[in-house]
């Protein structure tokens, strides 16, 4: 977990600082946090668009410019041909109902988190996949 929340402060966006690794076997997989594709302006230089239209956490996901932690651990993961499956997700935060289906799909089986995130779909989401969470 200390190593995640290394990570998140690598992140650029102004509301939430994530960060994601996925482990297998004790040995780090891949690592992600939060924050704008590559090559895109930041949210301190455009501004936020969650802000902007005054939507709140765990609503409207769509509406920003950045991925999530978790995404941009799965996405170097396909980038580098890393194989995920079986794998934990060590996160700052609980994952959103997005980022629990891509989990889901890539057999991640358990997530290990810090602190809480209002998505109530990503908890059940879970549940049925059989996919463990815990906090610490």
């Amino acid at each position: 977990m200390k190593i995640a929340r290394e990570v998140s402060t690598r992140s650029t966006c102004l509301r939430r600082q994530t960060g994601a690794v996925l482990v297998l076997e004790k040995r780090i997989l891949t690592t992600g946090y939060n924050g704008v594709p590559a090559g895109l302006k930041h949210c301190s230089e455009v501004g936020c668009l969650r802000d902007k239209f005054s939507v709140a956490s765990g609503e409207r996901h769509e509406l920003c410019r950045g991925l999530h932690a978790e995404q941009n651990a799965l996405i170097q993961a396909a980038i580098y041909g890393v194989s995920v499956k079986g794998a934990t997700l060590y996160s700052t935060h609980f994952p959103c109902s997005l980022c629990a289906k891509m989990l889901i799909n890539s057999f991640v089986k358990r997530i290990v988190y810090e602190d809480d995130y209002p998505d109530e779909l990503s908890r059940s989401l879970l549940s049925e996949a059989n996919v463990r969470w815990e906090r610490i």
